[in-house]
């Protein structure tokens, strides 16, 4: 079994996977300063059902930090660990300017979008950061658009503001609100559910054809119901894409 784990700046994602299976999923907070001990009490208490079984590692992070005290701790857990970077093999081309630049979880989520629903695809993660990646015909990634995420708007908008406050990111009722939370809630959802519809259809226009349309990441929950176009919603697209690259690595 492999212990396969995205961390993202505000949630940890933690899965174990038999094959391309998964059997277990957790998901925990960020925490910056956790120390490598800290981690290894937090892992051996999750999977500790099925720790005898889990011998291998893969790991993606955005967050330097975090990603070495894991692979500190991780390195005394499971006999091999895979860090996805630079170098690591990925069966699928990079028609970017700087590979180097595409950040760990975006580069397993397009490898497991490609494997599992075909290409072209075009895949919406919906974490701190809103990303629109997309895997061309030829099957190769070709780019994509980052826009921040719904909460750290939602924080800047208050934070910007003297009299208006944080609220529930949920759809009102009705577009043209009738009071002040109702206003920034369809500012804040239905403003970013154009903001997805008009990068996904733009994306589209340049790739000159349709593609299948992948939502991940926790918020895709609030979103998805709420755009144009049809999507497959896969909430552990990263975590399936650490298993294929950890196969393909070995």
């Amino acid at each position: 079994m492999l212990l396969a784990i995205n961390v993202g700046n505000s949630q940890t994602d933690i899965g174990v996977l038999n094959g391309d299976i998964l059997i277990h999923h957790w998901r925990v907070s960020t925490a910056v300063d956790r120390t490598p001990d800290e981690y290894a009490l937090l892992l051996r208490g999750l999977f500790n059902p099925v720790a005898a079984h889990v011998t291998s590692a893969a790991l993606a992070s955005v967050v330097p930090a975090a990603a070495m005290s894991l692979g500190i701790a991780l390195a005394d857990m499971v006999d091999t660990l895979l860090v996805v970077g630079p170098g690591v093999k990925t069966g699928m081309p990079m028609s970017v300017d700087n590979p180097r630049e595409v950040g760990a979880d975006r580069v397993a989520s397009a490898v497991a979008a490609k494997a599992f629903y075909g290409y072209p695809v075009v895949v919406v993660g919906f974490g701190t950061a809103i990303t629109v990646d997309v895997v061309g015909p030829d099957g190769a990634f070709v780019g994509g658009a980052i826009a921040s995420g719904l909460d750290i708007s939602l924080d800047a908008l208050v934070d910007s503001t003297a009299a208006l406050r944080r609220v529930a990111l949920t759809p009102p009722e009705h577009v043209i609100g009738r009071n002040t939370i109702e206003a920034i809630q369809s500012g804040m959802v239905y403003g970013y559910a154009g903001l997805v519809d008009g990068l996904v259809n733009r994306a589209l226009a340049e790739l000159g054809s349709d593609a299948v349309l992948v939502a991940t990441g926790g918020g895709a929950g609030t979103l998805v119901p709420l755009l144009d176009r049809e999507y497959v919603v896969d909430a552990v697209l990263v975590l399936r894409g650490l298993g294929l690259l950890s196969e393909r690595n070995r």
